[in-house]
């Protein structure tokens, strides 16, 4: 990394606009695990993160000289340490990940199952107080060069299980490391339990319709996290549809520095009927269709789960329902209409008038209608109720929502 950014992080424009954040995890290349000699050097060139997952890519040098390339994962593992507490055990010194690496020449359509299957691999991640965090480092060879050795406080880590070791079907996309573009990843406890010595198997890729379903607290079975079951949402029917929402249920991590949309007429809606309502809502009927284009999704990194352009109808609306474990942000860019928000949630609301509204899975409960149009914000924190209607004779109401994980 360019030590000048070093420079542009106390640089005053730096301190409004905070172009650089510093420190961040692509300037601490010196607590890797091979740093534990002075004989090795690493040259991080790109570090991702999503939730509680970090990876990065980059160079290792030994003695001076370029050695091989290497893909780091860290895991940081709370939402596996609840998972685990639901079936009474401890996680140990080690957790394991399935994970995929794609190359950017490599195609993966968003209309097809995104579930990561028995061609990924499975590693071990060990856990590292440098970095409070479990984590491996994929090398393309393990293999001092000629006429050299490994340094001995770096030995003990290599090896087939060790925090340092080798996939020979990763080698070729390590050799090209730069252009890796994303990877996939899931995380599951150990096959050993340290405590007891008993096995658990090896999970099967993720099955909607066993594991949703499956008690969570069976101690038979190991715990996983594959980013909370998240799906996505994909135009493969013009009409409201099932098969619009792809099951995913791992973390895609992206190492593309920009994305471009055009326009967002050019992406494709997705359309929901009775969105956020149940069978009680008495506005609940066939025509109550509202659109959303899903511009970005799992291209997001941090807590972010998505950015969307929604559309709703003159006479449409979007049901009531309360946040728990997430925080989302509307902003309106056209049309007019009414949200409605608790009436408990905001004092800066409390003179708006107070009526009842249906709350998806829930009893009514009592709301303030708010007014909104063009440069309206609503914002809604975890344990929040918010829904939205369009009240116009004839025109839509636009609105663009950004949704992310508050825990």
């Amino acid at each position: 990394m360019d030590r000048r950014f070093q420079d542009i992080a106390s640089h005053p424009s730096n301190r409004v606009f905070h172009v650089v954040f510093f420190p961040d995890r692509i300037y601490h290349a010196a607590y890797l695990n091979a740093t534990r000699s002075s004989r090795y050097r690493y040259n991080v060139m790109e570090v991702r993160s999503k939730a509680e997952v970090t990876v990065l890519k980059g160079e290792v040098y030994l003695d001076g000289a370029f050695y091989t390339n290497f893909l780091r994962i860290e895991y940081r593992s709370a939402r596996l340490v609840e998972s685990v507490r639901i079936k009474n055990r401890m996680l140990g010194a080690t957790v394991r990940c399935r994970f995929r690496v794609w190359m950017d020449t490599e195609e993966r359509g968003l209309n097809q199952n995104q579930i990561l299957d028995h061609t990924a691999e499975i590693v071990k991640l060990h856990y590292c107080p440098w970095v409070d965090a479990y984590q491996v480092e994929l090398w393309q060879t393990l293999e001092p060069p000629p006429g050299n050795v490994h340094d001995f406080d770096v030995v003990p880590m290599i090896g087939k299980d060790g925090s340092i070791t080798r996939r020979r079907t990763l080698s070729g996309k390590l050799a090209e490391v730069k252009r890796i573009r994303e990877v996939d990843l899931e995380f599951f406890e150990n096959d050993e339990m340290e405590y007891s010595g008993y096995f658990l198997p090896t999970p099967g890729p993720f099955d909607p319709a066993r594991d949703l379903n499956q008690p969570q607290d069976d101690p038979g079975l190991p715990a996983r996290d594959n980013f909370y079951m998240r799906n996505l949402q994909v135009p493969n029917d013009p009409f409201p549809s099932d098969r619009n929402t792809v099951q995913k249920a791992n973390y895609t991590l992206t190492f593309i520095r920009n994305f471009y949309i055009p326009s967002s007429a050019m992406v494709a809606p997705v359309r929901y009927r009775n969105a956020m309502m149940d069978e009680r809502h008495p506005l609940r009927r066939d025509d109550n269709i509202i659109a959303m284009r899903w511009l970005l999704q799992e291209e997001l990194g941090g807590s972010l789960v998505f950015f969307h352009e929604v559309e709703i109808e003159p006479g449409k609306i979007e049901g009531t329902h309360q946040h728990i474990g997430s925080e989302e942000l509307y902003y309106i860019v056209e049309g007019e209409g009414f949200a409605y928000l608790g009436a408990n949630d905001s004092p800066a609301i409390a003179h708006y008038e107070t009526v009842k509204q249906p709350v998806f899975g829930l009893d009514p409960k009592d709301v303030k209608k708010v007014p909104v149009g063009p440069g309206a914000v609503i914002f809604t924190k975890s344990g929040g109720i918010h829904g939205i209607e369009n009240t116009s004779a004839d025109k839509p109401l636009k609105f663009v929502a950004f949704l992310y994980h508050s825990a």
